[in-house]
């Protein structure tokens, strides 16, 4: 009997795993969002993960209908688990996807599966076995550990990384029992050359996912705290930082918006875990503290360094990082409203953003002419590659007589440029 995977939603996460998996496995795609649904069929990705040749050409079925999914060996859930507005976990969506498999589990035991639903979702530690099992229960009418059974493997896509991709990442996989972990590494190892690492638990494998981020988190506050300090001192921590990474054992983070959906959202799940068990999360809510502050502090020193008389300024770049359309939890949008709380008038500009995402979500209109315009600041926000293209002498014809073009990410080392 040929082996069915069936992976529940096809973001940044699971259509680049579901592609991987249908080179060898019978691998059916499910989303919610019929208008990605149609731009699937259609092989168009808007993530820009999968190129649409390689997409056209793969064997993954799609569907935008649950009933249209077969009775499968594995169910991955790969949906999102965002923060609400008081920075609490929420979960709703990972346990709506698992309510839609629990009823799906019905006619897998039928056929005489024995089906495992793995998570790669970030979360706490728990969420799978205390939360996710007893939904799965309800919804199917069955009994974890007899007819069905649990994994947890963590997702580390990074978008935009043409490098570290799923067929080449190290998977750290978990399950319930030893069966269950052998099956889901077997699993794994047919989709990455890069091996997989068995976890303890799979509590264990969901800790490590969100101490990855927070670690991450961490550093890069430090590095935006002491780029403050050194601003009271008149120093460029560009210039600390080059000294710095000498050493051979220095971490090389540089400062800046600390948005998307991992590294900004992850420490709230293990700051609520960790309250939940009675801990206070000093260190981890401190470095969120000082990353979600960092928009305020940037337009405060942009305001300053365009000067009382400055009027107009230019965002280049909205989505949270370089060459990616991803709007979810980009910091320039706080960017932006800080800089017109300066009573600057904003125009914004991104090549890759999604005008009516960025309009809806974001509140924020795209400008389509706005490179054939000047400004009393520049604000290089989001490297894109097309604007690295445009090289230095473009952007500082972006400016004024007296504006300023600033490079919140040193891209260009211009010492015309105003730096952090």
């Amino acid at each position: 009997m040929s082996e069915k995977v069936c992976v529940i939603g096809l973001g940044y996460v699971g259509l680049p795993l579901a592609v991987a998996l249908a080179r060898d496995v019978e691998t059916h795609g499910f989303d919610v969002d019929e208008g990605r649904v149609r731009e699937l069929l259609a092989g168009h990705d808007r993530t820009n993960e999968i190129e649409e040749g390689r997409l056209r050409s793969s064997a993954l079925q799609i569907t935008g209908d649950a009933g249209d999914l077969p009775a499968a060996d594995f169910y991955i859930i790969t949906v999102p688990t965002p923060i609400d507005r008081a920075n609490n976990p929420d979960l709703s969506i990972v346990e709506s996807a698992s309510r839609s498999v629990g009823r799906l589990l019905p006619a897998a035991v039928a056929a005489g599966k024995k089906p495992i639903i793995i998570y790669e979702s970030t979360v706490y530690p728990g969420v799978t076995e205390d939360i996710c099992a007893p939904i799965i229960e309800a919804a199917s009418g069955l009994v974890w550990g007899q007819d069905f059974f649990l994994g947890y493997s963590p997702e580390r896509i990074n978008p935009g990384d043409r490098e570290h991709t799923i067929d080449k990442i190290t998977k750290v996989v978990s399950g319930d029992r030893p069966e269950t972990l052998d099956a889901v590494a077997a699993l794994y190892d047919r989709v990455t050359t890069g091996g997989t690492f068995r976890a303890a638990s799979i509590k264990a494998a969901e800790a490590a996912k969100v101490i990855e981020n927070a670690q991450r988190d961490i550093n890069i506050a430090f590095i935006n705290e002491i780029t403050r300090i050194f601003g009271l001192m008149d120093l460029s921590v560009w210039d600390v930082l080059d000294a710095a990474r000498t050493k051979w054992n220095f971490l090389p983070f540089q400062p800046g918006l600390v948005g998307g959906h991992c590294i900004g959202v992850d420490p709230y799940y293990l700051a609520h875990r960790a309250r939940e068990v009675g801990h206070d999360p000093a260190v981890i809510l401190a470095g969120r503290s000082v990353n979600d502050t960092m928009p305020d502090y940037m337009a405060r020193q942009l305001s300053k360094a365009a000067g009382p008389d400055a009027r107009t300024a230019l965002v280049l770049g909205l989505t949270f990082k370089e060459d990616v359309p991803d709007l979810r939890n980009s910091k320039i949008v706080d960017l932006v409203a800080s800089l017109r709380s300066h009573r600057l008038d904003v125009t914004v500009h991104d090549p890759l953003a999604d005008p009516q995402v960025a309009q809806e979500h974001c509140g924020i209109v795209l400008s389509k002419d706005a490179l054939s315009k000047k400004f009393d600041l520049v604000v290089l926000a989001v490297p894109h590659a097309e604007y690295l293209e445009m090289g230095a002498d473009r952007l500082k014809a972006l400016a004024t007589e007296k504006g300023v073009v600033a490079d919140l990410k040193n891209s260009f080392a211009c010492e015309d440029f105003w730096t952090l």
